[in-house]
């Protein structure tokens, strides 16, 4: 049906590896932050006024959320403000019917290789299952936004291969 949205996927990123926070540039942190979160909190925002009730949104955030990492700090900081904003608005919408949850897992971070920092077997070896493909994370996106997701409101899945984190 035209003039609703059903379900709303925010999932950009952006990161750079810098080895010292004296390394971070106003402009390198504005424009990490810009993406990262404030391009899906106005997302949500330009979006909501169309999601029917049972709608889902979905948003994609990392493992860096929990465990941090160090060359990326900017980048994990925005991954934890997904985190808290995804769980207070599952509490501002859950009255309304639409329920805001997480995917997260190597899809997003683990399959980029960065050779200049780092090789791509320690990504790949991070989870006890090597690093993911997108479509192993997909499923979660597809879950989350069935009616078999529908009681799940504010929760982080965590597709990643069996890495242990904290959440």
């Amino acid at each position: 049906m035209y003039g609703q949205l059903d379900i709303l996927i925010n999932n950009a990123a952006e990161q750079h590896y810098r080895h010292s926070i004296a390394d971070i540039t106003d402009e390198q942190l504005e424009r990490t932050f810009a993406t990262n979160i404030f391009g899906m909190f106005y997302m949500t925002k330009a979006a909501l006024p169309h999601l029917k009730p049972g709608s889902s949104i979905v948003n994609t955030t990392s493992v860096t959320s929990y465990q941090g990492q160090p060359e990326l700090l900017d980048y994990s900081s925005t991954k934890g403000c997904i985190t808290a904003f995804t769980r207070s608005l599952s509490q501002q919408l859950a009255d309304k019917g639409k329920h805001p949850g997480e995917c997260r897992g190597p899809g997003s971070d683990l399959d980029t290789p960065h050779p200049r920092h780092l090789p791509k077997a320690k990504w790949q070896t991070s989870a006890p299952l090597g690093a993911g493909q997108p479509s192993e994370v997909a499923t979660c996106f597809v879950f989350l936004a069935s009616e078999d997701g529908s009681y799940y409101t504010g929760q982080v899945l965590h597709p990643n291969g069996g890495m242990p984190v904290n959440s």
